[in-house]
């Protein structure tokens, strides 16, 4: 991790409020891939595809389509779970992350799962790929939800996609960002319109960590402007006798509202 402006890196203020795009994504997950791996690494597994906190699997959904032999991108890959599982599939899967710590970390799921994908460090929103180089295009949760300019995703998407070739992508549900944090809270206490991101800052006003939030409106809108048509969208029930919480995501929220949205677009 490269060095700190502040004398450190402690927490000292959450807020929802615009801030600079200075690579905090990039520092928070190279800092904190081993721990989110320790906690949600069992739930992931080392080569499955899962869309969300409901526990929605690609082997149930088939939201990318068959990809046997298909050249397929993934985008905030993370420890690239996804690719791997992909790859046992028969796709030519690429995996690709801002974090090269969390790219790294993956590896040692290689051994476990007996399958190791190409991983290419890079920002989602300027791929190192040719145009039209990749039949599918997809991020679980990954890129979007950690850049103040998602366009740039969708675009960049489109442009590595060849005409007829998916993009898919999961999001925090839309809905979801006018509640509290806590899983079991059911009053709404923030405007479903207010798009301020939910930030973390040093005693400094350094940005640790942030996450931004998009209407329903505003993540077809990105979709349409990159040349794509939307598909489908699935919103994943919470299943029952899934009693696992995840940030926000629980059983007592989940029985009564989405939390995740799966948008599946094409270019045309």
């Amino acid at each position: 991790m490269p060095p700190s402006d502040d004398a450190d890196d402690t927490l000292a203020e959450v807020a929802f409020r615009h801030v600079p795009d200075d690579g905090a994504g990039r520092r928070w997950w190279d800092a904190n891939a081993q721990e989110y791996l320790a906690d949600h690494g069992e739930f992931l597994g080392p080569a499955d595809f899962v869309w969300c906190p409901e526990g929605l699997r690609e082997a149930d959904a088939r939201l990318l389509g068959d990809v046997t032999e298909a050249r397929v991108l993934e985008v905030g890959a993370g420890a690239a779970q996804c690719s791997r599982w992909l790859a046992g599939r028969g796709a030519h899967a690429v995996a690709s992350d801002v974090s090269w710590q969390m790219l790294r970390a993956g590896r040692r799921y290689d051994d476990d799962a007996g399958v190791r994908v190409p991983a290419v460090v890079a920002d989602a929103r300027e791929l190192p790929f040719a145009d039209a180089s990749f039949d599918v295009v997809f991020t679980a949760f990954g890129a979007i939800p950690f850049v103040p300019d998602a366009g740039r995703v969708h675009a960049e998407a489109a442009r590595v996609l060849r005409p007829g070739g998916r993009w898919a992508f999961a999001v925090t549900h839309p809905i979801r960002w006018a509640f509290p944090d806590d899983p079991e809270g059911l009053t709404a206490v923030r405007s479903y319109f207010d798009r301020s991101p939910y930030v973390e800052l040093t005693s400094t006003g350094r940005v640790l960590y942030a996450e931004y939030h998009r209407t329903f409106g505003d993540h077809v809108a990105d979709v349409v402007a990159a040349g794509l048509v939307l598909d489908r969208v699935v919103e994943p029930p919470w299943p029952p006798g899934h009693d696992r919480t995840w940030g926000g995501w629980g059983p007592v929220r989940g029985a009564l509202l989405p939390g995740t949205a799966v948008f599946v677009a094409h270019k045309p």
